[in-house]
């Protein structure tokens, strides 16, 4: 590390100390109120501190064999969004990224944006992983339609995540926990803007006895952005694709829609979403419009073996479809089924032991269009199955022991085993360390291993591509702050990449990379109804050729957010996302460079119920919600078109106002 990185973490890590010593001065003064003050709370009820997704079982944040941000209800409701992506690019360490094609919308984890799409996020929604297996993880149409008002909190673990939940999660996984249903009610809400803007949302609960049902649909598009786009020198005369004007005159549509369903009875739950997104591509020149689709289903059964023995049965299935309605003219259908058994066993007050095993089943297809009859280039299946365990051993009162394991076996392929280890150590109830290590892996896609393309070959012998992690983190937690500093390098070994030196291109287990950075990250209620939140985050990277920055992610980020909420019904909102600038590009692009950027959004609700006498039983709010409010047109890499160019990404302001409608309490 150069001694520039060094200064950078020397002073963040001053930064650290300096919100310790203001929140120990906060907690020391005294309240003004049990309702109207911090103080009177404690910030593990505030800030949602109790997570699952590390262990799998409910504990504190400080504890976690993980490195770990939250998205608590009560910052979803103080800085709204329209999309997931919008609320995930708040996240200290995840980055807006995009890709040429089939994943035009993504989030990159710590600078990892080595594939073409989102195949190193892994997304659950409550615990149940959804993924796409027939290009490797496209996930644009959760980040654009899957209905942000079901959303309970989300948790992000940042680094690998594959002991417990196998391929995918490789930099991050994303934990969508919705809400349950506690009492019974509905809303609705309509929301519009200029040129076009609009949007819905609604939601309802049922509540009877031993059942419970919540529900919540979405629905949103942006304004159609019209620009020029420019032909790359690099794609002028290209034998494959058509021919296209030097200048295009464009209009970019972007819509979504998405619905989520929860229901359970006693110890049976159920849950299904689908997620569909509409949004253009651009492939050596040419543009087209694209389709996302995802359905998701999960049946689980909870049993207590035992008093201190829990156990749970899963099925979950996951089809994703993606059409393609231009050039190169194709459509893709996959699906996924898996039969997971968990167990969770409390053998003391000082050991706890996560294990379970799974059989999965991937199939897919993908036909081309652009001749008639059309035909299968990719038609393939396969099983796989695992075995994990993860231990956590309390040695003394302030040191954890973490250990844990998955074994699996992908049919075609060897066995594969990743790892975790780590400690965790909380010298002081405020204070807390985590040193850790996690390996992960990617299972090769059924394209890249049965793709049978004039132009690009699957390989039936590829190998999972795999990573190790190591995250040293150290936190503090007070009544009103909580702040961590984390330091992380990752290793990634075998990546899947394609080949380019025979006249029919092929994949092949040829890339390997290395990460490292650091994440400073905080909250700080000034008061009860004051909220301030912010991060910085700095990335290097480099390739096994010992090529500096080779991914399409800015290696600085900053980001910071501010909220007034107050208990009349007002609430006022703002954050901005800063990212940096990418290097290589101001001089070589006939399309606008990716300039650094501020993305900034504000957030305004007033709540009526008050005044209309019907707090406790729903009323009347209307709200305003801006994303890009710098107005900026963000213009990113040509990310995989290996065209050394830009494609437009983000239109910039876009303005709704809306009202809504609710009957019962949330």
């Amino acid at each position: 590390m150069n001694p520039t990185r060094w200064l950078w973490i020397v002073i963040l890590f001053a930064l650290c100390l300096s919100g310790r010593a203001t929140a120990q001065v906060s907690s020391q003064t005294p309240s003004t109120g049990a309702g109207h003050d911090l103080s009177s709370l404690d910030l593990e009820s505030l800030l949602n501190t109790k997570v699952i997704t590390a262990s799998k079982f409910s504990e504190n944040l400080a504890d976690a064999p993980g490195v770990i941000s939250v998205i608590s209800q009560d910052e979803l409701r103080r800085f709204g969004g329209t999309t997931l992506q919008e609320v995930l690019e708040r996240v200290p360490g995840l980055s807006l990224a995009s890709a040429y094609f089939t994943d035009r919308s993504l989030i990159a984890a710590r600078g990892d944006q080595t594939k073409i799409n989102g195949g190193h996020v892994l997304f659950l929604i409550n615990g149940r992983p959804t993924r796409e297996v027939l290009e490797g993880g496209l996930i644009s149409d959760l980040l654009e339609a899957f209905p942000v008002n079901a959303l309970e909190k989300i948790e992000v673990i940042k680094g690998p995540g594959s002991v417990l939940y196998g391929s995918n999660a490789f930099s991050a996984v994303v934990n969508l926990i919705t809400k349950k249903a506690e009492s019974n009610g509905i809303a609705v809400s309509g929301l519009g803007g200029e040129q076009g803007a609009k949007g819905s949302s609604g939601q309802v609960m049922i509540k009877r006895g031993s059942f419970s049902l919540f529900g919540a649909g979405q629905f949103h598009q942006r304004p159609n952005w019209t620009t020029d786009y420019r032909l790359p020198v690099s794609l002028i005369g290209d034998p494959v694709a058509p021919v296209v004007p030097l200048v295009q005159n464009l209009t970019l549509e972007d819509r979504g829609d998405g619905a989520y369903l929860g229901a359970s009875y006693k110890n049976l739950a159920f849950m299904s979403s689908f997620t569909e997104w509409h949004a253009p591509s651009f492939v050596r020149g040419s543009t087209a419009s694209n389709k996302w689709r995802r359905g998701f289903a999960d049946l689980g059964y909870t049993v207590k073996a035992t008093n201190d023995w829990d156990m749970s049965f899963n099925a979950t299935y996951t089809r994703n479809t993606f059409d393609n309605f231009g050039y190169p003219s194709i459509g893709r259908d996959s699906q996924e089924l898996v039969l997971e058994w968990t167990n969770g066993v409390t053998f003391s007050n000082r050991d706890r032991l996560t294990f379970g095993a799974l059989f999965n089943h991937v199939e897919g297809q993908e036909t081309y269009f652009g001749i008639d009859p059309p035909f299968q280039i990719s038609d393939g299946s396969r099983p796989g199955g695992a075995f994990y365990a993860q231990w956590d051993h309390q040695l003394v009162d302030t040191v954890k022991l973490v250990g844990g394991v998955q074994v699996n076996k992908i049919d075609g392929t060897g066995m594969n085993v990743v790892p975790r280890a780590g400690v965790v150590w909380n010298p002081t109830p405020h204070v807390g360390v985590k040193a850790l290590y996690s390996g992960a892996f990617r299972a090769p896609s059924i394209n890249e291993t049965m793709l049978n393309h004039p132009g690009l070959q699957g390989n039936p012998d590829l190998k999972p591509e795999k990573v190790g992690t190591v995250d040293l983190s150290v936190s503090y937690q007070a009544n009103r702050f909580q702040g961590a500093l984390t330091y992380f390098h990752s290793r990634q070994t075998d990546s899947i990449v394609v080949d380019t030196q025979p006249v029919r291109w092929r994949y092949l287990n040829l890339g390997e990379a290395t990460f490292e950075g650091f994440e400073l990250e905080s909250k700080y209620y000034l008061r009860k109804s004051f909220f301030l939140t912010g991060s910085v985050s700095y990335q290097a990277n480099e390739d096994g050729n010992e090529n500096y920055n080779v991914t399409p992610v800015p290696n600085f980020g900053a980001k910071a957010g501010l909220s007034y909420r107050a208990e009349n019904g007002l609430t006022l909102s703002i954050f901005d996302n800063y990212q940096g600038a990418l290097n290589g590009f101001s001089n070589t692009t006939v399309n606008p460079s990716p300039m650094a950027y501020h993305l900034l959004s504000s957030h305004f609700r007033y709540d009526l119920s008050r005044y209309l006498g019907s707090r406790d039983k729903g009323g009347v709010a209307f709200f305003a919600h801006a994303e890009n409010l710098a107005n900026y047109q963000v213009w990113l890499p040509d990310w995989g078109n290996n065209s050394g160019d830009t494609m437009p990404v983000n239109r910039g302001r876009t303005v709704y106002f809306g009202v809504e409608f609710s009957l019962g309490r949330e």
